[in-house]
């Protein structure tokens, strides 16, 4: 875990031996070596550590100032950890944030570990013989070599079927993950029963039965949140910059970061050869927008023979396996060569604001679905039609259709899928898949992460991708991609306490063009072109980087290949 945290290391044990807490550290905020962890209360009683950061910790600090306390340090740390001596569990409501953090109490004799809403920061736990350990990556508990990798397999299911591990599950049986937006106690006995203290589906779920506001209101609600979701997340002692694309996200909060007081402004943009001059390439865009908004701009390009040269790097640094994460990775290497320890992103501004077709396509798939099963006829014709296309395409979800499409759930589960349930026996063996269909069906996966959706299907679709897709690929591979080079990435779309001010003008969102809410909340918006561009996301040439592998030629789907490519070269790589 030495990239997490290359400017200090600590530990603290107990006066028994049997407690240990040990920590890497980033130095972001307060970077006197007073502010190192772990941390002592000043009472005594309880001891931190620590990983994320506390964008409100300064008013949090003063809060306990008024109260007669004095502070040690300037540190978000401090703040947290004194909240708890006075306020125990119930202080996690005033942390707006992102973090995973393990308190032990003394007196007590007890762990107290919880994460945050979204989940931006992971927590794993193993229960082994020697006692309970707690890490922020599943591979540092497996390297304790007290915990076996015996394969999980929901956790490896769950890979096959949507390209990343869903939560609560890991690559190995041993390991858990501690919920988002959840906290839990552990002693001797181990991790107690864990307890939901912010579930951010809640948002969507309210905003399910709003609505109503005037456009003009709607926008200028929706810009004052973002303004304010900004200037929390620029809080650091070092510089804070910018990943640069040509898109909306990173452009509007780059222009709010602008307009919010950040001074010099480094915006940090990757391009690959393989798409010059195409469509794809973000260069020329990003460096259109870093000129209108005044930004001192970094770009690099990635070659295919870098990525091979840093194929096992990359490989070593995915904590579990995913069929993402490799862009963030050169992005947070090229923020890294820029000089810089913090960066923001723009992730999570599809899910917040309805960027993709899943929010227009899912609803009517339903819809269209259960029109047509009011007609034998037509639902048997559209049965012989979908399996023809099966075995055309050889892809197998269609005919997962008829099953999946009778829920917004489901329907997520075809649209997000890589490979179909009938096709883990192939890629995952005969008798783990089996274990993994007695336990739970594709469907259930989502529910067991999502709970009750949204009664308005297109907020239901937003709700799954926010505690889905972005909670489970894009959040995880933000992190290890980031911090394997030592790099903070801040997510200012993705905060519990934004999506909460939202919530009651979310039914707006699709009458207003969502993205374009986005687009024009700062004081000088963003170009037209660049509004009404079509979305292609933010892509890399694997398909091209793998197409010597022979494990990239098993199959015609992009996702299928990198998939296999992922799943058997980070078995290899890593195991």
């Amino acid at each position: 875990m030495r990239s997490r945290g290359p400017d200090g290391i600590g530990e603290w044990w107990s006066d028994d031996g049997r407690v240990g807490m040990h920590h890497r550290r980033l130095a972001v905020i307060d970077l006197d070596v007073r502010a190192a962890q772990p941390m002592v209360s000043s009472c005594g009683r309880f001891v931190i550590a620590f990983n994320g950061e506390i964008y409100n910790y300064q008013e949090l600090r003063a809060g306990l100032q008024k109260t007669g306390f004095s502070l040690r340090t300037s540190s978000d740390t401090e703040a947290i950890l004194e909240l708890f001596a006075r306020e125990g569990e119930s202080m996690l409501r005033k942390l707006r944030g992102m973090f995973a953090l393990a308190i032990w109490d003394v007196l007590e004799r007890r762990l107290f570990v919880a994460r945050d809403p979204y989940g931006i920061k992971p927590l794993y736990f193993a229960v082994t013989s020697r006692g309970t350990v707690v890490a922020s990556q599943v591979r540092a508990l497996a390297a304790t070599g007290l915990v076996s990798k015996e394969p999980d397999p929901l956790g490896q299911a769950g890979f096959w079927l949507l390209g990343s591990v869903p939560e609560p599950h890991s690559w190995y049986r041993d390991i858990g993950c501690l919920r988002s937006g959840h906290f839990a106690w552990i002693d001797e006995r181990g991790i107690s029963q864990q307890k939901c203290w912010c579930d951010i589906g809640d948002a969507w779920r309210g905003g399910s039965a709003a609505g109503g506001s005037r456009d003009d209101e709607v926008h200028a609600r929706v810009a004052e949140a973002l303004r304010e979701s900004v200037r929390a997340h620029m809080v650091a002692d070092v510089p804070v910059g910018v990943f640069l694309s040509r898109g909306i996200d990173s452009g509007s909060l780059a222009a709010l970061m602008r307009e919010e007081g950040q001074g010099e402004l480094k915006g940090v943009t990757v391009g690959f050869s393989e798409f010059a001059g195409m469509e794809e390439d973000e260069t020329i865009g990003a460096a259109e927008v870093a000129a209108r908004y005044g930004i001192t701009h970094f770009s690099r390009k990635v070659t295919a023979g870098e990525f091979a040269a840093d194929r096992n790097r990359i490989l070593r640094a995915m904590d579990q396996p995913t069929i993402d994460g490799v862009n963030t990775w050169y992005a947070s290497k090229a923020a890294s060569e820029a000089g810089l320890k913090v960066v923001v992103s723009g992730v999570g501004g599809d899910e917040l604001f309805e960027g993709y077709p899943s929010f227009v396509e899912l609803p009517r798939l339903v819809a269209g679905w259960k029109m047509l099963s009011r007609f034998p006829g037509m639902k048997r014709a559209a049965r012989t039609l979908l399996a023809l296309q099966s075995k055309r395409t050889g892809n197998q979800r269609w005919l997962q259709l008829p099953a999946l499409a009778q829920s917004i759930a489901g329907a997520w589960f075809l649209r997000r899928g890589v490979f179909a349930s009938t096709e883990l026996p192939e890629v995952m063996g005969q008798e783990l898949a089996a274990e993994a269909f007695r336990a739970l069906s594709p469907k259930e996966i989502v529910e067991q992460s999502v709970g009750s959706v949204a009664t308005n299907s297109t907020l239901a679709v937003g709700q799954i991708e926010s505690t889905m897709y972005l909670r489970n690929q894009l959040l995880r591979d933000s992190d290890w991609a980031s911090m394997d080079h030592s790099v903070e990435l801040r997510t200012p779309l993705v905060d519990a306490w934004l999506v909460k001010t939202l919530s009651p003008l979310l039914c707006s969102f699709q009458r207003l063009g969502g993205k374009t809410l986005l687009a024009g909340a700062p004081r000088q918006p963003l170009p037209e072109h660049i509004v009404r561009r079509r979305k292609v996301g933010f892509t890399i040439p694997m398909s091209e980087w793998l197409a010597g592998s022979v494990v990239g030629t098993l199959d015609g789907s992009r996702s299928r290949r990198v998939a296999r490519f992922v799943g058997q070269a980070w078995s290899t790589n890593v195991q």
